[in-house]
């Protein structure tokens, strides 16, 4: 496993903005990217935020929101190293409260709102309905290193999901349809003095927007149709287009956003499981999770 680099991408992102030192201090770090606070010598601090494949395109996500008008902390500088991000970004302090429900509305009306970006992957009908094969894919090469041996149980689920998703995944580009910010809960919501700003915008890809109204209440508490269903009418009230209520897949629309967003969790984990971690010792949470998940799919797609 490679060593994070981030001392050499910070001195490289130093030398670039022209600072010699800095004192750091981690606020949340994890084994794929972490966020730290720098202190100069003058007192001024920024963040600096690094990340490995496949977060490692972030920069280019920020300079694109920035561009098109969405509200994001301001990128100073970025290198890239083995592999790994690294970006002096500006601090935005501490938030003054919480993100609530009508911030979470306001702020997705104002991304999906812009156009969409060309280097962004594309979340469209086809790539979604092939979620649950490219799942298994991933179940195939956990079973050849001989992990997930007794999950029988999660490809069972994934064939009958992947059966029913040619259905079930029609409607995947009605409005909103664009970009789509893929890790949209409160914490990606900075409330401060100057107003709100949008963060974490490593997996941003264009699709439905209904996948990010669908992710803002979380994924730890069991999916509650009903919550999003009066979401989605603030959303559609504070500007949103009014295709945000409308039925696709032959379902509700906020069965279909939250079944379609468990199933996308589902890949990641697993391709995370296997590629981007690919660490045994993580399989029972992975498995537990996969597992819920899965459960809610099936339920929520009504299959």
């Amino acid at each position: 496993m490679t060593t994070n680099p981030s001392a050499e991408l910070l001195d490289d992102l130093l030398t670039a903005t022209g600072h010699t030192t800095a004192v750091r201090e981690e606020v949340r770090v994890w084994s794929m990217s972490g966020v730290e606070r720098v202190t100069f010598p003058d007192g001024t601090t920024a963040i600096f935020k690094y990340a490995k494949k496949p977060f490692d395109g972030e920069d280019q996500a920020l300079h694109l929101a920035h561009t098109l008008g969405v509200p994001v902390p301001q990128v100073h500088a970025s290198a890239v190293l083995d592999g790994w991000l690294g970006m002096l970004m500006e601090d935005l302090g501490p938030s003054v409260r919480e993100a609530d429900d009508l911030d979470g509305v306001s702020a997705a009306v104002v991304l999906h709102g812009t156009r969409t970006a060309p280097p962004l992957p594309v979340l469209d009908q086809e790539r979604l309905r092939t979620l649950p094969a490219r799942a298994l894919e991933h179940f195939g090469r956990l079973r050849k290193a001989e992990r997930w041996q007794d999950a029988d149980d999660v490809e069972d689920a994934l064939n009958r999901i992947a059966q029913a998703a040619e259905a079930r995944s029609a409607g995947a580009t009605l409005e909103p349809f664009g970009w789509a910010h893929s890790e949209f809960h409160p914490t990606s919501l900075h409330i401060g003095e100057r107003g709100w700003r949008l963060l974490d915008f490593a997996r941003a890809f264009t699709g439905p927007g209904l996948l990010d109204l669908a992710s803002w209440h979380g994924t730890i508490e069991p999916p509650n149709p009903v919550r999003l269903r009066v979401f989605l009418e603030q959303y559609v009230t504070a500007g949103g287009t009014p295709d945000a209520l409308a039925p696709r897949g032959g379902l509700t629309a906020e069965n279909w956003a939250l079944g379609w967003h468990r199933m996308w969790a589902v890949e990641w984990f697993m391709e995370q499981a296997i590629r981007w971690i690919n660490d045994p010792a993580t399989d029972p949470a992975y498995l537990k999770a996969v597992r819920r998940h899965l459960t809610d799919v099936l339920h929520l797609l009504e299959i």
